[in-house]
């Protein structure tokens, strides 16, 4: 098999809850909302849904703000890749799969402006050979075509193989299964009774990096 590593972005890489919690506090604090206003929107959030159009829908009119959905939206896809975070060991693990001969690419579902801007901010785009955005290849994870795109920005095809890591069991996990990748579920307890048919299971994608090299 290939030594191809694809990785989801969004809780997988990059810890996107807690930059949430960050720019809900600030969100609230920027529209005089108070403290229980944060509390609503991040128990609103439940793990990216409703979509983001909706979730701003929603909490505008909650909150009866005077900005649009449209304009409110815009404003959290430019804020939030200065808020979040890759982890030194992280970085690390990318190093060190790249050092084995590996080529490593990220898959991920979003707005153009939003992951690409989370990716040049965080520094991940100097530790990846490629990535694959729904938001520029008008198809979303788990069609084939966002993990082949991926691949082939590797110099590679899905044909030899290779791994999925990421949080989401359907985009991720069965997505990757069905074009014959094996698959790493990053289960941060948010699939809970969800039956599943991912090669390795972990909690931190830390983990991931060892069962790659190891295989």
């Amino acid at each position: 098999m290939q030594r191809l590593a694809l990785f989801d972005l969004d809780n997988t890489l990059l810890d996107l809850d807690a930059a949430f919690a960050v720019w809900a506090e600030e969100f609230a604090a920027v529209f005089g909302l108070g403290p229980e206003a944060a509390a609503f929107r991040i128990s609103l959030d439940r793990d990216g849904h409703p979509h983001r159009e909706a979730f701003f829908g929603q909490v505008r009119v909650r909150f009866g703000l005077p900005d649009s959905v449209s304009e409110l939206w815009a404003g959290y896809r430019r804020r939030m890749p200065h808020l979040v975070r890759v982890r030194p060991e992280v970085f690390d693990g990318l190093a060190r799969l790249r050092e084995a001969g590996w080529k490593v690419a990220i898959v991920t579902n979003g707005t153009a402006d939003n992951q690409l801007g989370k990716i040049r901010e965080t520094g991940l785009i100097d530790v990846v050979d490629a990535y694959a955005l729904s938001g520029l290849e008008g198809v979303r994870k788990p069609d084939a075509r966002l993990f082949e795109i991926a691949a082939q920005r590797c110099g590679m095809e899905l044909a030899g193989g290779g791994w999925m890591v990421g949080d989401n069991l359907t985009a991720d996990i069965e997505g990757a299964s069905a074009v014959g990748l094996r698959t790493v579920w990053v289960d941060r307890g948010a699939w809970p009774g969800w039956k599943h048919e991912a090669d390795h299971v972990v909690t931190d994608v830390v983990r991931s990096f060892e069962i790659l090299l190891a295989g």
